[in-house]
């Protein structure tokens, strides 16, 4: 089997094409017509592969075939919100405070991805990513009485971001019209800066930006392709899971931190490829990640407590553009435009892989 590069259209979806069976006959003596010649046996159905979405991918990448695949992503959040904490007597009269915040947040991430096929049904994957943010915080706090104050913060860091390694397993041969199912396992280390590896001030206001999440992450999923000609559809259901950590670590002279765990998330995602012509390709589709209640311990001046945060709902339109330069260099471009209250306004991603057989 080969994994095809994302040409999308029907050689290159590797779809099992129905080949009329031509056979010549020839006259027996007694006028018996009998087949000369053997039926051409029908081809079993090859790879579909989903180029250009990140972390969809197709089946597996052929033994011995590496492929090296640069990336750019660039990732934007912006919150402009104005919050009344008081009273409401009549639609035109409030008491109370305002408060007002605007956040910016713009995140560039730089990573370096290796594949190899490691038999016809193992692939591996090592991602190695250098993340760059700056982000831009403007807001009035009301205080007692009728005073206020202002934050004005402008931070920016950059770092090597957390690695990860995946591995995937096709569990089956697509035949007989089921999908292809492929198992995948991902583990996030923890090389990047987390947010308790970061410099704060005296009264724990962090002075640098994290550029990883600071907690070992393990997420099995599986994924679904089915071949339609012209199409794949695809979908995609994972389930990661944050390790805890004892963090053991003073934030503030009176506060001090303890045991953080962080909520797990259920991962979904789905849509379909469509093939435009025999090098180009354009995908659609959705996912929405649930993220639970992240859990700290900490310790202060009421003592011993446990603090958790709100649930997180990340859903986002998926784009995606891919195009064919050879048979070893494809471009796929994909696009996220969030749909929710906590996801990204927008994430592009450029990804070029490059194939060459190492064994």
């Amino acid at each position: 089997m080969t994994r095809m590069h994302a040409l999308l259209f029907p050689t290159a979806l590797g779809l099992a094409l129905s080949h009329a069976v031509v056979a010549q006959e020839t006259t027996a003596p007694g006028g018996i017509t009998s087949p000369v010649g053997q039926a051409p046996v029908e081809a079993p159905p090859q790879q579909p592969e989903v180029q250009a979405i990140a972390d969809i991918g197709g089946v597996l990448t052929p033994r011995g075939r590496l492929v090296i695949e640069p990336s750019l992503q660039y990732s934007h959040s912006g919150v402009n919100r104005l919050t009344f904490r008081g009273i409401e007597i009549l639609s035109t009269l409030l008491i109370g405070v305002f408060s007002a915040e605007e956040a910016e947040r713009d995140i560039w991430t730089a990573s370096l991805t290796g594949r190899l096929g490691v038999t016809d049904r193992l692939e591996m994957e090592l991602k190695v990513p250098y993340v760059y943010r700056d982000d831009t915080l403007r807001a009035t706090v009301p205080t007692v009485g009728d005073d206020s104050f202002d934050i004005d913060r402008d931070l920016s860091g950059n770092g090597l971001g957390d690695i990860e390694v995946t591995a995937r397993y096709q569990l089956n041969r697509g035949q007989n019209g089921w999908p292809f199912f492929v198992g995948n396992l991902r583990y996030k280390s923890v090389t990047g800066d987390g947010p308790f590896d970061i410099a704060r001030d005296s009264d724990g206001i962090e002075q640098e930006l994290a550029t990883g999440s600071g907690f070992h992450a393990i997420e099995p999923s599986i994924t679904a392709l089915l071949p339609s000609d012209p199409a794949v559809f695809f979908a995609n259901l994972g389930y990661l899971y944050n390790m805890s950590d004892d963090v053991n670590q003073q934030i503030t002279e009176d506060l001090w931190i303890g045991e953080v765990d962080p909520g797990d998330a259920v991962r979904l995602s789905f849509g379909m490829a469509y093939a435009i012509n025999p090098r180009a390709s354009f995908t659609l589709g959705f996912k929405n990640d649930f993220i639970g209640k992240t859990k700290t311990e900490y310790f202060g001046d009421n003592g011993r407590a446990t603090q958790s945060s709100r649930t997180l709902n990340i859903g986002s339109l998926l784009l995606g553009w891919s195009y064919q330069l050879n048979p070893d260099v494809s471009v796929n471009l994909g696009l996220e435009l969030g749909v929710t209250d906590d996801a990204p306004n927008t994430v592009l991603t450029l990804r070029v892989p490059f194939g060459t057989n190492a064994f």
